[in-house]
């Protein structure tokens, strides 16, 4: 189930270029009242399949392609779409505009295609998509027990576009697990076991129920279908054997290197720019309360060394993070800090922290030196994390809404690291590129990913 959410994407991806192309055909008629002459709807097609492109682009950064996008409401999707493809009108304009290249400068039509692509896009992937791929939910029995079966389940069955329903929950300790689980097939009609394969007592059930394979019913990990839903790792099946199969840094070497070159023909180039700001950020932290404007931050970085993480300073001192278990900073934001936060602007000297390498573009956010101690302690694993560079932005940093900022707390903590630990297990340039464009969405719309 979990990989059958792949395919899918190819197909959503061309019915949205289809519905792109017929609304701009629905838009050109609507606009003149009369079906569009071939050599006119010609002229509009090279421009706009640039755009189409572009668009697309778009949809990915607003998540419209994620199988983490199945658990989205119905009315949040109408939301999303409709803000992206607002977007996406929007940069059409400035594209005809500052490219004028073509014989068209479609002012009206812009104004049409709006609301005409949003209703396809939208009736596309809401009424038209779904039975495409047969994705009437099917029924399915859930094997396993504990918290994050429990979001899985409720997930699945809120889901407006999940491709299967958890009819039952059996817990491993059913007795006769593996009856019990044929006997919930045959009353729910399911063709589907979701189970979890970690659980010895599942493993155990399952070689007498295999024969179901042979008539057509289907087997699913549960935390693989988990980790694809919710794009964290599940924390309960982490021990040494997982991190052995899953967090290996030989594999990753040539991943490494093109990422640190990545790293360096990118921020260079921003860093020098970036310099531009530096007198107006400076004088403006000077001029609300007249303390030092950049300031050093101890941080723990790539195989737990300590380095200094450059920031424009947005508290009202600097006491680097000395505060343990149950404590917090006793700073406070400045007027200023507030607006350089917001704006992203207090992260600019980081950069420098990337050319020297203590830091990655992308990469989990850098703790300071005290609070890794405690969450050391109280957290198995925590120290995974410093396998590889932290990052400027990260996995964690877009989806993990629950961070601590200048207090220390355990449990948020432990979840952003089931985050971490996604982002360690799939690291590549490709899911790099994707964090990056969401970021830069979040910085622009200064919302969640």
């Amino acid at each position: 189930m979990a990989t059958a959410l792949r395919p899918r994407t190819l197909i959503l991806f061309a019915g949205d270029i289809l519905f792109f192309a017929l609304s701009l055909w629905l838009s050109l008629t609507l606009r003149a009242l009369e079906l569009p002459e071939s050599h006119f709807l010609w002229l509009h097609v090279a421009p706009f399949a640039l755009l189409f492109a572009v668009w697309t682009l778009v949809f990915f950064i607003a998540g419209l392609y994620e199988s983490r996008s199945i658990l989205l409401a119905r009315r949040a999707l109408s939301g999303t779409l409709l803000v992206a493809q607002t977007l996406n009108i929007t940069l059409a304009a400035l594209f005809f505009f500052f490219i004028p290249l073509f014989e068209i400068a479609p002012k009206t039509l812009l104004i049409i295609y709006l609301p005409v692509s949003f209703l396809l896009v939208l009736f596309w992937r809401v009424m038209l998509f779904p039975p495409l791929v047969g994705q009437r939910p099917e029924a399915a029995i859930l094997v396993g027990g504990g918290v994050e079966m429990e979001e899985l389940c409720v997930a699945m069955n809120v889901a407006h576009r999940a491709p299967a329903r958890v009819a039952e929950v059996l817990p491993p300790a059913t007795p006769e697990l593996s009856r019990a689980i044929v006997g919930a097939m045959e009353r729910h009609r399911a063709r589907a076991v979701i189970a979890d394969f970690d659980d010895e007592r599942v493993a155990q059930a399952l070689p007498q129920i295999y024969n179901l394979l042979s008539a057509g019913v289907r087997f699913f990990d549960a935390h693989t279908l988990y980790e694809e839903a919710f794009g964290r790792i599940s924390l309960s099946r982490l021990n040494t054997a997982w991190l052995a199969r899953n967090i290996s840094g030989s594999v990753h070497q040539l991943y490494d290197t093109l990422k640190r070159m990545m790293d360096i023909l990118i921020a260079l180039p921003v860093a020098i720019l970036s310099l531009v700001l530096y007198p107006f950020v400076i004088a403006a932290i000077k001029l609300d309360d007249g303390g030092e404007a950049i300031i050093l931050l101890p941080r723990i970085g790539e195989g737990g060394a300590v380095f200094n993480l450059y920031k424009f300073r947005s508290l009202s001192g600097n006491d680097k993070g000395q505060y343990g278990l149950g404590g917090s900073t006793k700073l406070h934001v400045t007027r200023m800090g507030r607006f350089i936060r917001s704006s992203r602007l207090d992260e600019i000297p980081q950069l420098w922290n990337v050319l020297k390498g203590d830091l990655s573009l992308i990469g989990p956010r850098p703790e300071t030196p005290t609070l890794v101690g405690v969450y050391e302690e109280n957290i198995p694993y925590y120290g995974i994390r410093h396998l590889i560079k932290p990052g400027v932005s990260g996995w964690a940093q877009l989806y993990h809404h629950g961070d601590p900022h200048g207090t220390t707390d355990v449990e948020e903590t432990r979840k952003k690291l089931s985050y971490d630990l996604y982002y360690l297990k799939h690291r590549s340039l490709l899911l790099d590129v994707t964090i990056a464009l969401k970021t830069i969405r979040r910085v622009l719309l200064r919302g969640n990913a």
